[in-house]
């Protein structure tokens, strides 16, 4: 929506006024265009639209798109400036073939014509820049990755300030339930490769916040002194004003009555006009000595001792504020942006280490330990008997089973619990320990007892029996795990008992019967 001058002037519709000022301090509320669009769209409000559509020529009223709120945060005319040439036209050459861009947006510097204070305005100039330097810091899809983004929806509080140690890329956030989660997939994306990083919301969120308020503390204690300083500050300032006015009109005074005193008394016209302008002068004393004693009596007390400290600690219990009902995530995520431009994470085995860049240009290094508190996982190392364990019967059956078999063995979680598909499967993340493939055993050349038995021509127990005597080979993980018999092994043994029989058992001089 484009409204210019003249269309401020010839529609004056209060209706039109209220709704571009809503605009304007939702933007101030939520520091996004996009959320200012869908919070109007929600609310049914309706903003004007110029139409050009027939007999509805003229302004209309509609539900916003994004273009028209964009358009409306963007005009400068809203900030009470004319302004020409904003756009431009770019000439390239694509295939042999010119090519010609119109609508290209140029920076504010080379605009032809930039009148400040023009007409009247929405918001001020001032308000206007902020705006614009809002709306360039949201604008992650540019490729600029330097942007933090708009401040969005959700409880986590440090979306678009982390940025991964390992590949350099912004870490995305995401949720499950109310659980939030950092994660770097961009390697993933780009390149296929495994994540840099995954890391819990809450854990270093909280580390941040509190390093964040540690070094805004003495800040805050200033702040404090400078309230007590202004407060007493202030009414003084006024009031020495008012005594070097009554200073100066006391001299003026008593210089007009030694004119006043000097004159010839023949002299009427002179004499009538000195008297005037010492009546003046001691009426101006008789006014600030009114004045003075005014702002004395209007004059706040000082503050007391109690006073001071409460104040005192309300400027150094920056965590109160900080966690106080009212206090928001958007509210807090404002703060942590005002206070850093960026931080770049880094995990290295069990830690997480941080280097905080402030806006002032100082770093912070920070490290905080993982809290391995996952599903399957203690917060101490697993005994390595149970890895490899589980790394034996990844190779052989899915999760589901792993974990019936490592209950039925009697070897629980690191929490003393059973274990679960979910647990196994946690187990198995943590290090780094591949899924069961189906076809993984033919790939690899092995059977099981039972696929054995057959090739063989005789019963499971039978073929149990030989891997006990050291007839065939076989190996089994653990007690109930299931037996792994190489099929080349099974096949050569199988041809072996066709070509000799052998003797019924192993007695060399038990009989054989002949039946005709």
């Amino acid at each position: 929506m484009k409204v210019g001058r003249d269309r401020i002037e010839k529609n004056p519709d209060q209706r039109v006024r209220e709704a571009l000022q809503l605009v304007f301090s939702k933007f101030g509320e939520f520091q996004s265009v996009r959320q200012v669009h869908l919070w109007l769209r929600d609310e049914g409000v309706e903003l004007p639209v110029k139409s050009r559509d027939g007999e509805t020529r003229g302004v209309v009223w509609r539900l916003p798109a994004y273009n028209i709120v964009h358009n409306v945060l963007t005009n400068p005319i809203y900030a009470g400036a004319y302004a020409f040439g904003r756009t431009t036209s770019k000439v390239s050459i694509e295939q042999g073939r010119k090519r010609v861009r119109r609508g290209v947006h140029r920076p504010m510097a080379q605009w032809d014509v930039l009148i400040k204070d023009h007409h009247e305005a929405y918001i001020t100039w001032a308000q206007f820049q902020q705006n614009q330097r809002v709306i360039a810091d949201n604008a992650t899809g540019k490729g600029n990755a330097a942007v933090k983004g708009a401040v969005r929806r959700g409880e986590l509080l440090l979306p678009g300030l982390l940025r991964c140690g390992h590949c350099g890329r912004k870490l995305h956030a995401s949720y499950s339930g109310k659980l939030g989660r950092y994660s770097c997939y961009g390697a993933r994306m780009n390149h296929g490769t495994a994540r840099c990083i995954s890391i819990s919301g809450s854990s270093i969120d909280g580390a941040v916040a509190t390093e964040v308020l540690r070094i805004l503390k003495p800040l805050g204690i200033d702040a404090a002194a400078k309230a007590i300083e202004a407060q007493t500050n202030e009414v003084s300032a006024a009031q020495r004003q008012l005594e070097l006015s009554l200073q100066q009109a006391r001299y003026e005074a008593a210089h007009a009555r030694r004119q006043y005193d000097a004159v010839d008394p023949g002299n009427r016209l002179v004499a009538g006009e000195l008297e005037r302008r010492w009546n003046d002068t001691l009426l101006a004393v008789q006014r600030l000595e009114g004045e003075i004693t005014a702002v004395t009596a209007s004059k706040a007390p000082p503050l007391g001792d109690p006073e001071r400290q409460q104040l005192m600690r309300l400027g150094g219990d920056l965590e109160l504020a900080w966690s106080h009902p009212s206090a928001t995530a958007a509210t807090r995520k404002r703060i942590l942006r005002a206070a850093l431009n960026e931080i770049v994470v880094r995990r290295e085995g069990a830690f997480i280490n941080m280097v905080l860049h402030w806006r002032g240009g100082d770093h912070t290094a920070l490290q905080i330990k993982l809290r391995l508190n996952a599903a399957g996982r203690r917060c101490w190392p697993q005994p390595e008997d149970t890895k490899e364990l589980v790394r034996e019967l990844a190779r052989l059956m899915p999760d589901r089973q792993i974990a019936r078999l490592l209950n039925r063995t009697g070897k629980p979680t690191g929490y003393g619990n059973g274990w679960t598909e979910q647990r196994v499967r946690s187990f198995r993340k943590h290090h780094d320990i591949p899924i069961h493939r189906d076809g993984e055993w033919a790939e690899r050349g092995e059977i099981s007892l039972d696929a054995a038995a057959h090739v063989i021509g005789v019963t499971k127990m039978t073929a149990l029996r030989m891997i006990r005597r050291g007839d065939l080979e076989g190996r089994q993980a653990c007690k109930g795990a299931p037996w792994v018999i190489k099929e080349q092994a099974t096949a050569a043994l199988s041809a072996a008992l066709k070509r000799s029989p052998g003797p019924v058992t192993s007695i060399p001089t038990q009989q054989t019967f002949e039946f005709q």
